[in-house]
Parts: C-alpha cells; structure tokens; sequence
C-alpha cells in the first residue's frame, strides 16, 4: 500500500505537492469513491481517476529542452499561448521541472516523474542554476560585488553563488550567474537591484545537465546519470 499522492505522483499526474491539492479539492477518486483525506493509503494497483479521467503507470521520462523566448515553462495555458510541453513530442503528461520566465530562454527540464521532481527543485539538494546574461547598466564593481553580497527581495536575501563579468562594451554586458535558488524572475530582479536591465537571459544549466549543442526548440533525454545526480543531493548539502 502506497500513499494516494505518490501513487499520482508516480504516475506522472502532479508533483505529490500538487496531487495533496487535487485530492482536497475532491478531483480524485479511488476505485469509484472520492478520497479527500491526505495520506490515504491504496494499493499500487488501484484504479485512480482524476477529474473523471483514468490514471495509468506511466514510463518515467527526463527530459532536458532549450526553451526558446516566447514559449511558458507549464504544462498548459487556459489562454492557449504555446508551452513547452508542446515542443516534445511525447504521450506521457510531461511537467516542467521549475520555471524559467516566457522571456527567458535555455535549459527546462521537463518530466511525468513527481518524486524526482520534488528532489531536484527541493531546497536542501542545493542544484546550481547557471545563467549567461545579457545586461544594460554599471558593470563596476559595486553592482558585482552586490550580487555576490547579496540583495533583499520578497523571498529573503538573494546571494548569487558566483557572477563572472564575461565581456563589457560601453554600456553593455555579459555575466555569468550562479545561483542555488530558483525564486520567480529571480534573475532579473537581483539584476534590477543594482541597477541592470537584462536584456537577454539563457539558462545554461542546472547542477550537472547543460545546455550544450541543443539549439532553440530542440530537445533530448537525459542519460541515466544526469538522471541519478539530478535526484541527490550535491556534495556538502544534506
């Protein structure tokens, strides 16, 4: 016996987080029956139905994208703007691992596993985000030496773990961004802090995946490793 919400999340339906949500909401139902009480036990077999719709054990897929400008990082948009999930061609319910805002390009993980899913967007793994960055503004020190101090935002303190000045001219540049977090248009916000307007930003990888040769659009799976690092915790972090 398997709690309800693992057994969506391993079926590839939602993070466990979400799943807890769709079964409060009374979208769920077990071999005919609507569960509301988390944590409700059920066999691995079970027949689940979400919003009257059958469950079925899914292949797990990980798979990494270079999402270009313009596309959202969600599984779908009440709007019908495009996604990234229609960029793969998959029969599995594919969901985006995090989020990279429509403006931003560069690396999106993408995959119907929920467990892995948590592991790897979970604080405590401590997964470094690299960003090749774009900006307008005062490379001089103090704005570099901010970044890496650190800048209050909503969230707390946003320190990035390494910035590197890669090219300056006149009143443009390139950085190179490292962070542990992965807090909304966090990128863009520390950068306006110090007063730098991001002109372009590329994520270029997340812990041990990178972005490499992938060109706007074009997607791969992850090998077996990538898989397995993604799901541990990075060397010094419990």
């Amino acid at each position: 016996m398997i709690r309800l919400q693992k057994a969506l999340a391993d079926r590839g339906v939602a993070s466990r987080r979400r799943a807890e949500e769709l079964i409060a909401a009374g979208r769920v139902r077990v071999d005919g029956e609507t569960v509301t009480t988390l944590g409700t036990r059920v066999p691995p077999g079970a027949r689940i139905d979400v919003d009257g719709r059958p469950t079925r054990a899914a292949r797990h897929r990980y798979i990494a994208l270079h999402k270009p400008a313009g596309v959202l990082s969600t599984a779908r948009d009440e709007r019908g703007r495009r996604s990234v999930v229609d960029l793969v061609d998959a029969r599995e319910r594919l969901y985006p691992v995090g989020r990279l805002d429509a403006d931003s390009e560069g690396l999106v993980l993408l995959t119907n596993d929920g467990e892995w899913m948590e592991r790897v967007l979970h604080p405590r793994y401590g997964h470094e985000r690299e960003y090749d960055v774009t900006v307008v503004g005062d490379l001089g020190g103090s704005a570099v030496a901010l970044l890496r101090r650190g800048v209050r935002l909503e969230e707390g303190v946003a320190r990035a773990e390494r910035v590197q000045v890669r090219s300056r001219a006149g009143a443009t540049g390139r950085l190179r961004l490292v962070l542990r977090t992965g807090w909304k248009r966090q990128v863009r916000r520390m950068c306006a802090a110090v007063g730098l307007r991001v002109t372009r930003l590329v994520r270029v990888r997340i812990g041990g995946v990178t972005l490499g040769r992938l060109r706007a659009g074009e997607w791969r799976e992850l090998a077996s490793a990538e898989v397995r690092a993604l799901a541990a915790a990075e060397r010094g972090r419990t």
